[in-house]
């Protein structure tokens, strides 16, 4: 975490521990999710495999071993069962991130292993919490007071607990899924399902008998009543359909029981870390271990939209984004490799997947264990994360990933030049890890788009190209659309010939190299939804180029650059100065005399485009009477059968309502015109039409933002 990964090749080398195992299975992970190469991640899928077979391995020796330790919180051989867990969760993420679809569906059978494994952990910590109502638990003035009498093993123990000393434990402690089944309420009779889980063999794997285990105290979960729109990704969900039964992706895919929910009751472990409860360093371990991957698998699921029950299904759970949330932040306490990965989890969900939407709750005050205020998780709790950035770089002064959060967190509060700044700083002492000089080479190129410096974006576009190799043809595309900014500001200008062609020949070489690379990196097996909608950008302007005999800078229509900062929701990272800037280029379209023949030309998704890109610029300067004017008569009013179909953009009607609903709930506050439940109902009208709109390109991406829009209107009605 200190961007020193080769440092921790060479510490864990001649290690042959499920830990060093597990050590080296987690630097191979982080190369490959930080760069996405191919070889990388061929890599960590070995190394995670070997540390998933050494953990089994290791859990069932300590399962016969008198000498392993016993902890008055975990049962016996928990840290190896961690170790499985996290080799599982890693491999399962690498997995869906593998171009192959069968080994995206392997993947995600191994986050229902995880997520059995991890949740059995935490339930033994409910167990112990229970267990412990309402006593006064010290920051350790006793280090014997929580030490279990089972054991003679030292606070000095490393995981594993191999030593010298005898243990007093006469009798084996009984399995972990056991303990688990001692804590859940038992239905009366097992179901069909459970009735068929295989009898486990004292010395053989167990994983499968977990996977089936679980449905035992599992209950049956509902049909969810949130975001259900289409968000098929050109077809994965129709293919994972037709997966034959017998294609080899394990024997653990077939015959699965239907999916289950856990319980939401739950007793919190979230004393400090100098509790007198974690004196022994393998409870600090299983403890942080299993609130980072837990909280970040149910984060996770939390975050895929409901349409994909296929996959809720291969799961067989849904996700808790609250509790995930506020496990990550326990983590995030403690000084080890768990901590510093939950502070940067929780950076990067509040950065990126928070930065994403506009429908958001209001951060409230809760009360800690402690009896100290603190900011909720919900939303965007500015000062934790403050907090939290401050220590995790005091933590850690040479990494550059925490320099990349700070620079996402000043672009959160709409100081884009100052995040600018941090991220230019970056080049001058260039990471170790290329693939986080490729990171910080991306997020500087967004910036420029956003504070609309077009050279610069174009440049670092480019520069993405070689660093980094997800998606050249995003990275060309939007290299091409910073290109047509500069030859239009050229031709307003009333710059020289030279520079206006230079600036057109630019545009047309980069857009068209954008289809050209498209389809090269594949996601479960299809290609990434930004690839497709680049491809059919470029082929409608070049069939205008044709239909109207003008050159292909001339077809191209409402400004693609601005187009790409809506889908990043880069206005929501804007000052009043760059949204004036945006409007100024969405005039060309409809104002500029230079453009006035191309858009008498134009067809009615075209000026759809223009309406939607419009009246999001103006809602977030707070003009929300205009904005919902200009929706209305550009988007609202006209037939949805002019807007969708052959190379049209497809997309803005549904935006148009989600846009709709932003603006009702922006003006909740206002106390004009409605109060403030009438706003929230208007809200939620439009809202869930677009949760309910047919499939249309990039729907997946627009319906994270409607997904989250649906859980906080929700929090809002059971706090109303």
């Amino acid at each position: 975490m200190n961007d020193d990964l080769q440092a921790a090749e060479d510490g864990l080398a001649d290690g042959t521990s499920p830990f060093h195992q597990l050590g080296k299975g987690m630097v191979a992970f982080l190369r490959a999710t930080l760069g996405f190469e191919p070889e990388i991640m061929r890599e960590a899928s070995d190394r995670l495999a070997d540390a998933e077979t050494t953990a089994s391995a290791a859990h069932r020796k300590a399962q016969r071993d008198s000498h392993a330790y016993r902890s008055a919180i975990y049962p016996v051989g928990s840290e190896y069962t961690l170790c499985q867990a996290e080799a599982q969760l890693m491999s399962a993420i690498v997995g869906v991130l593998n171009e192959s679809l069968t080994e995206s569906i392997r993947g995600f059978y191994k986050l229902r292993k995880a997520f059995v494994t991890l949740d059995a952990i935490l339930a033994a910590e409910d167990k112990f919490m229970g267990g412990h109502a309402g006593k006064t638990i010290s920051t350790r003035p006793s280090v014997d007071s929580f030490r279990s009498t089972r054991s003679a093993r030292s606070t000095k123990a490393v995981p594993g607990g191999f030593g010298d000393e005898p243990a007093t434990a006469k009798k084996q402690e009984k399995p972990l899924l056991d303990t688990v089944r001692q804590n859940e309420a038992r239905a009366a009779t097992k179901t069909t399902n459970a009735a068929k889980a295989p009898k486990p063999a004292e010395d053989d794997d167990e994983d499968d008998d977990e996977f089936y285990d679980v449905d035992e105290f599992y209950e049956q979960s509902t049909t969810t009543d949130t975001y259900a729109g289409h968000l098929e990704i050109n077809g994965i969900m129709k293919d994972l359909a037709k997966t034959p039964p017998d294609q080899d992706i394990g024997s653990e895919t077939r015959d699965l029981p239907p999916p289950k929910a856990p319980s939401s009751n739950h007793q919190v472990l979230d004393h400090d870390p100098d509790s007198d409860i974690f004196a022994n360093p393998i409870d600090v371990f299983i403890h942080t271990g299993a609130n980072l991957y837990f909280g970040l698998l149910l984060v996770m699921l939390s975050m895929i939209p409901p349409a994909f029950n296929k996959l809720l299904f291969i799961i067989g759970f849904h996700g808790d984004r609250d509790r995930g949330l506020r496990l990550l932040w326990q983590a995030s306490k403690f000084h080890n490799i768990n901590g510093a990965m939950a502070g940067l989890c929780l950076l990067g969900y509040y950065h990126a997947v928070v930065g994403f939407a506009d429908i958001l709750p209001e951060p409230s005050i809760t009360r800690t264990s402690d009896n100290e205020t603190q900011q909720d998780v919900q939303g965007y709790p500015q000062e934790r994360c403050e907090a939290l950035l401050k220590d995790m770089r005091t933590r850690h002064p040479k990494s550059q990933l925490w320099l990349l959060e700070e620079a996402r967190m000043q672009a959160m509060n709409r100081r884009l030049s100052t995040s600018l700044s941090i991220l230019e700083s970056t080049s001058k002492t260039k990471s170790p890890l290329k693939q986080v000089e490729a990171l910080n080479m991306f997020e500087k190129s967004l910036n420029a788009m956003y504070i609309h410096n077009y050279t610069l974006c174009s440049e670092s576009f480019i520069k993405c190209v070689k660093l980094n190799n997800w998606s050249h043809a995003l990275y060309y595309y939007i290299a091409g659309a910073a290109q047509v900014e500069l030859y239009r500001h050229s031709r307003i200008s009333g710059a020289s010939e030279k520079d206006v062609k230079k600036h057109a020949e630019k545009a047309s070489e980069y857009l068209h190299l954008a289809p050209k690379n498209a389809g090269k990196k594949k996601f479960m097996a299809r290609q990434l939804p930004f690839d497709v909608f680049v491809t059919r950008k470029v082929q409608k302007w070049d069939a205008r180029a044709k239909e109207w005999d003008v050159p292909f800078i001339e077809a191209v229509g409402v400004s693609p650059l601005e187009e790409m900062i809506f889908f990043w929701n880069g206005y929501r990272r804007m000052d009043g100065s760059h949204l004036q800037s945006s409007l100024q280029n969405l005039e060309w379209s409809d104002a500029s005399p230079a453009n006035r023949a191309m858009w008498e030309k134009e067809d009615a998704d075209e000026r759809a485009v223009l309406s939607v890109l419009r009246a999001t610029t103006l809602r977030n300067l707070a003009r929300y009477d205009d904005a919902a004017a200009v929706l209305q008569e550009g988007v609202l009013a006209v037939p949805n059968g002019e807007l969708k179909g052959g190379l049209r953009d497809d997309w803005t009607a549904p935006c148009a309502h989600y846009e709709m609903g932003v603006g009702a709930w922006m003006r909740r506050k206002e106390g004009k015109g409605k109060r403030e439940g009438e706003w929230v109902a208007e809200c939620e009208k439009w809202i869930e039409k677009a949760a309910k709109w047919e499939s249309y390109e990039l729907d997946a991406r627009v319906g994270l933002k409607v997904a989250t829009a649906q859980d906080t209107l929700k929090k809002w009605r059971e706090g109303a």
